[in-house]
This record gives structure tokens, sequence and C-alpha cells, in this order.
């Protein structure tokens, strides 16, 4: 019983024993032909450069544009006179009840700041904007009503939600006239819309044409290795052995790429950051760029390695199935 009890033990820790070297060999067998396809591109130096500027290049302009887009949107964040709304009130709005009008718009939850402007600080206002000086001490009377400025939050600063808001700040009985620069807004938002678009639509053209570049450059990697495959084929390999260091080819084409992308956003960036300095001084404003953040850089790179990959995967799947021995 005890000779059985021991052969099953045996048996057992033989079978650990395969498993962890069936799966050793797997990642042993991985790492050599990822480090072979890194020799060969190491070993084709003008080539492989080639291949992996085109596409870090091509990554670079949606990337640029994508960065400048997010910073443009910024700017426009900050920009909440576009979606301030004028509040007019009556002339006969005693002061009290301007006061209770700003504290209950003060408890809307689609409202993030509200100002309230007496008639006599905007008429001071006015003298002093408009140069008119001590005429304006010959009005009899003050013409200017009170105003308060309604300024929506981020998700109602919107054109259509910030007409929806205007109107529902017009119903209220304090207020005589409500004013907001819908075209100014609409031109603003439609801008920023084409912008993305435009970004969109570059992108997955440059992208589609990664893709078909690297996978034409696998394909003469196949080409100019027919024989070996044919014998790799004959003594028996599978097409995924086959298939692997060409697709760690793609794959350190696109991380090579990735990288290089990455570089010339932040030189292009640190280019144009003068010019974009001088153009805010204009308007006495002083402006930093945001340039990849962390999660960016990522994307950026998990983007390039996928492009790599999938131009590599179309071209084997095609190329090394038609190398047949005869």
């Amino acid at each position: 019983m005890s000779i059985l009890f021991k052969g099953r033990s045996q048996g057992a820790s033989d079978t650990r024993i395969g498993i962890v070297q069936v799966i050793s060999a797997f990642f042993i067998s991985h790492v050599r032909q990822a480090l072979g396809s890194l020799g060969e591109l190491w070993r084709q130096p003008a080539a492989s450069l080639m291949t992996i500027a085109v596409l870090g290049l091509s990554i670079t302009l949606p990337g640029t544009l994508y960065i400048l887009v997010k910073n443009t949107e910024k700017i426009s964040a900050g920009w909440d006179q576009a979606s301030e709304i004028s509040l007019f009130l009556k002339e006969d709005t005693p002061s009290a009840s301007a006061q209770q009008l700003v504290a209950r718009l003060n408890t809307w939850t689609e409202i993030d700041s509200v100002t309230f402007i007496p008639a006599d600080d905007a008429l001071k206002e006015f003298q002093h904007l408009s140069g008119l000086g001590d005429a304006i001490a010959y009005l009899e009377s003050n013409p200017l009503p009170d105003v308060v400025l309604v300024t929506p939050d981020e998700k109602h600063a919107s054109p259509t939600a910030a007409r929806l808001l205007l109107e529902k700040l017009k119903d209220q009985r304090e207020v005589d006239i409500g004013k907001l620069d819908i075209e100014w807004l609409e031109r603003l938002y439609a801008l920023l819309d084409i912008a993305r678009e435009l970004v969109s639509l570059i992108g997955v053209l440059l992208f589609v044409s990664v893709v078909l570049i690297i996978g034409n450059t696998i394909r003469l990697n196949i080409l100019s290795k027919r024989e070996e495959i044919l014998v790799m084929k004959l003594v028996g390999a599978t097409d995924a052995f086959i298939h692997r260091p060409f697709l760690y080819t793609g794959f350190w084409y696109g991380l090579l790429g990735g990288l290089i992308a990455w570089f010339a956003v932040i030189i292009i960036l640190w280019w144009m950051d003068s010019s974009i300095q001088a153009f805010a001084t204009l308007y006495q404003k002083e402006f930093n760029i945001t340039g990849l953040s962390g999660t960016a850089l990522l994307t950026m790179l998990g983007l390039s390695i996928l492009l790599g990959l999938l131009g590599s995967l179309m071209s084997v799947q095609r190329h090394v199935r038609e190398i047949e021995p005869q």
C-alpha cells in the first residue's frame, strides 16, 4: 500500500515538474524569438529606421493636433463670458427683491456663479469705459437697470443647454430682459467640433497608411526567408511558431515608433511655445501648453504597438500560408 502511495506521489510530482518545464520552455521560446526579431532590426539599421520613423511621424501629427485641441478646450473653458447670461432687472425692483433673486439663483444646480451689479456701479463702469467723463453727471437719473450676471456650470455651457437656461431665467418675476450671445457660443463650439473631427480623420488615414507600410515591410521579410520557412514547415513547425518572430518584429516597430512620436511631440510643443507665448502676450494673458500626460503617453505607445501588430498579423496570415512545401 505504501509503495502504491509513493508511486502516485511520484507521478503527481513528475506531472507538476512537466507542466513547469512546458511553461518555462514556452516563455523562454517567446523571449528568444523577441530578442531574435530585435536583432534582425539591428542588423538592418537603415531599412528598420526608415520604417520606424514613418510609423513615429505618422502618429506625431494626430498626437500633436490632439494636444492642441485639448489646450484650446482648456482656454475656452476659461472664457466664462462666452456663456455668461445677462439679466436686466425691472426698474421698480427693490434692492431686497434683487438680493432674493441672487440667493435663489445660487441654489440652482445649473448655475456655477451669480454676480449682482447695482445700477449705480453699472453707471460708474459705463462712465469709465465710454470716456464720456463728466457728461454722465448731467443725466437727471440713472438710465441703467440692476444687472445679474449668471454663469452656467460646465454641463450647461453648451449652446443648447445655455439657451434652455436663458428661457428659464426669463420667467423669473424680477427679470425684464435676458441676453446671451448664442451665436458666438455656437461658433466657438462648432470650431472645436471641426477640430476634433479633423484630428480623428487625419488620425484614421495615417493609421491605415502605417498598417499598410508595416504589412508590406513584413511581407518583404517573409519573402526573404522563404527557404527558411519551407524548411521549418518540413520539419513540422507550427504556423504559430513561424508567425511569432514576424509578430514580434511588428511589436518592436510599434514600440520604437511610439517612442519617436513621443519625443517628436515634445520637440514640436517646445518649438511652438515661444510663438504661443508671444500671441498670448498680445491679449495680456499667460498660457502654458499642457503636453502629454502619463495616460496619454501610454495610450500613444499602446496604439503604436497595436498598429505594428495589426500590420504584421495581416501580412503573416496571408503570405506565410502561401509558402508550402511541394
